[in-house]
């Protein structure tokens, strides 16, 4: 899993998308489109790989599928989290 997850924040879209997320509300793709930018497929591509790495889930809300951080993160990969934001400000 520890894999997955360092391969999923080593991109900057995605890391982007995990700072929205970590805010603790849901967001769906066309929110994360806006404020990073990214094409639909492509944010929903970036979304997949964070799922596959269990860091987001999703729920389907009649059209909308809004996605929140996984809640159920063990505590040393939200640590990675947090040091893999903390050194994006720091960058």
């Amino acid at each position: 899993m520890i894999l997955a997850v360092l391969a999923a924040l080593a991109e900057p879209t995605r890391l982007a998308a995990i700072r929205m997320l970590h805010d603790g509300c849901e967001h769906c793709v066309c929110d994360l489109m806006s404020r990073l930018d990214a094409s639909q497929s492509r944010m929903s591509w970036h979304m997949q790989v964070l799922k596959q790495a269990a860091l987001v889930v999703d729920r389907r809300d009649a059209q909308w599928v809004p996605n929140r951080l996984n809640p159920d993160l063990p505590e040393n990969i939200r640590v990675l989290i947090d040091a893999a934001l903390s050194e994006e400000i720091a960058t």
